[in-house]
């Protein structure tokens, strides 16, 4: 088909209406560079970005006279559609120190040819799709959305955190492609790349169909026709196109999923500034382990970007931090760990001598000392969500060699402090721990206090089955496996965290149960958020109090487990 005018310049211009970012990327980096467009022409697709390359060598994000971005739009109700454009002819020039400017010419369409010469159809302007990838049989599924659509493949949308269990050339058993009418495709995939996708809270899967059948292509020329129809009518390529595809009308199932979705939506535009910063230290951690996953490289600077911006919070406000941190609650397992052990081993550290010079190599080990354990996802260990088998922990054990030797085989040496801590973090005063079975004489301080702070955060979450405990039955376990743990570091420990730390549910004597804000020099709670009166469970409350007013809640009682009462601390 031929249309007369760019339609391509056109969806970018009903994107600049609209609260959108922009970003550009390149294949073989973690980090994207904010940009702006300051120039289109909607009539001949010319389009000028401007962007600050923040000290990095622009010439791997425009290589050959092409550049690669997504433009990520933000819905009234909290979610995001991510437009993107790859390859588009672009000339760069320096403006200043590190502004840049690049003059793209934007495709006359969005449609174009993939890499077999198939119509790849972009799902643009409020078309979508949902599809579900059976990683591993009865084991692992992973949810996400059609982001493009040929005969020969697709590009999928899915949390960054489900990328850990994906790594490129790997088969994928079937790929389920459910369309808002109930339409749907079934097939084998094989992923040929894996990537961040916009702001990087997503990763981008392309997917090869493979062993296709001919009843199979015949669906898939129809459904491709059917999106490609649906294209040009929402983009006003082809005025004359009638009415749009029944593909993309709801049914009833789809409804009930987008009603439902619309209210489990967090809403993040207010988030105050700490948690912006864990939750991004959060987001880089998965990056870090994509590229190490699948291109066989280490990114140090973004291992190092992440362990001061760490430490930055750390100094500016750490009580601030430890609210924060409680917010990781429902990230990955390995994640919210590592996170959290970290910001408490800095905080510690920076407490006894904030110039000691073992800080910032021994948080770049505590940073990714669990990477280690989704590097080993596939069959025998599909998922690190489900409880394990004796064998499967056993198995994960393995994880600290695991990453040190994929460090090696990426060409990546850490410093001795670094690797002070990934070898000896999981080892016991008693011998006792992995992988080596060390004992006191071969733990310096470090690895003794890592050891401990992990213990002591492992005891406090849900694990395995097992109900999280409250802070001083963490503390008392410990203190009965002095053997293992470090004893005189434990009470440390205690007298700066104390017996109710930040980021607790406390529990109030006449049904009030509140987040502990803050605490004072002896660790009583003194600011806390009210968040459910047992008396009316079902009402959602969200105030907050300071000690004065904590009479209006009753006598403080202890800690109580969220989990027991269904609340979910909110960001």
């Amino acid at each position: 088909m031929h249309f007369a005018e760019n339609t391509a310049a056109k969806v970018v211009k009903s994107l600049m209406d609209r609260d959108h970012e922009l970003f550009i990327f390149s294949n073989s980096l973690t980090g994207t560079l904010s940009g702006d467009i300051t120039w289109l022409d909607a009539d001949t697709g010319h389009l000028t970005i401007c962007a600050d390359s923040r000290g990095r060598d622009i010439s791997h994000y425009s290589r050959d006279g092409r550049l690669s971005f997504d433009i990520e739009v933000k819905d009234d109700d909290g979610g995001a559609e991510i437009f993107n454009f790859e390859r588009v002819s672009a000339i760069t020039i320096k403006r200043d120190h590190h502004l840049y400017e690049f003059q793209c010419q934007l495709p006359d369409s969005v449609l174009l040819n993939d890499n077999r010469d198939a119509i790849r159809i972009p799902f643009i302007l409020g078309m979508q799709a949902r599809v579900n990838c059976e990683v591993y049989e009865d084991e692992l599924n992973i949810k996400g959305k059609l982001r493009n659509l040929s005969i020969g493949g697709c590009m999928i949308d899915i949390a960054i955190e489900d990328s850990a269990a994906l790594r490129v050339d790997q088969v994928i058993p079937r790929v389920l492609i459910d369309f808002p009418n109930g339409t749907s495709i079934s097939t084998k995939g094989l992923i040929r790349h894996i990537r961040p996708f916009g702001s990087s809270t997503h990763a981008a899967v392309g997917l090869q169909f493979i062993e296709k059948d001919h009843a199979l292509d015949e669906h898939l020329f129809h459904v491709v026709a059917e999106a490609e129809r649906e294209v040009a009518i929402r983009t006003g390529m082809n005025p004359e196109a009638g009415a749009g595809s029944p593909l993309f009308i709801a049914g009833k199932k789809e409804k009930q999923i987008m009603r439902r979705e619309a209210q489990d939506k967090a809403k993040h535009a207010n988030q105050p500034p700490m948690t912006r910063g864990v939750k991004e230290l959060a987001k880089q951690l998965h990056i870090i382990l994509m590229f190490l996953k699948n291109q066989n490289t280490f990114p140090e600077d973004t291992l190092y970007d992440c362990v001061d911006t760490l430490l930055l919070l750390v100094n500016k406000d750490r009580k601030q931090l430890l609210y924060a941190l409680s917010l990781l609650r429902n990230e990955a397992e390995w994640v919210r760990h590592a996170i959290q052990v970290t910001a408490t081993l800095a905080d510690f550290m920076i407490g006894r001598d904030p110039h000691s010079p073992y800080i910032r190599e021994s948080v770049a080990g505590a940073l990714i000392h669990t990477m280690g354990k989704p590097l080993m996802l596939g069959p025998q260990l599909p998922t690190l969500k489900a409880n394990m088998t004796p064998d499967q922990k056993t198995l994960l054990k393995g994880h600290t060699t695991t990453l040190l030797e994929t460090l090696d085989t990426a060409g990546w040496q850490p410093s001795q402090l670094c690797r002070n801590v990934l070898e000896n973090s999981n080892e016991r005063l008693d011998g006792s721990g992995y992988p080596n079975g060390k004992t006191d004489q071969d733990l310096n301080d470090t690895a003794r206090l890592i050891g401990l702070i992990k213990a002591i955060n492992k005891l406090m979450h849900p694990r395995n089955g097992a109900a999280p405990r409250a802070p001083l039955d963490a503390y008392r376990w410990v203190s009965d496996h002095d053997e293992q743990y470090d004893k005189a570091l434990l009470v440390e420990y205690i007298q700066i965290y104390g017996l109710y730390p930040i980021g607790c549910l406390a529990q109030f004597s006449r049904g009030f149960l509140a987040w502990i804000i803050d605490t004072d020099n002896k660790g009583m709670p003194t600011r806390v958020n009210v968040v459910k009166n047992l008396a009316f469970p079902n009402t959602a409350i969200s105030t907050e109090l300071e000690a004065h007013d904590f009479m209006q809640i009753g006598k403080f009682e202890g800690i109580a487990n969220p989990d027991d009462y269904d609340i979910v601390l909110k960001e």
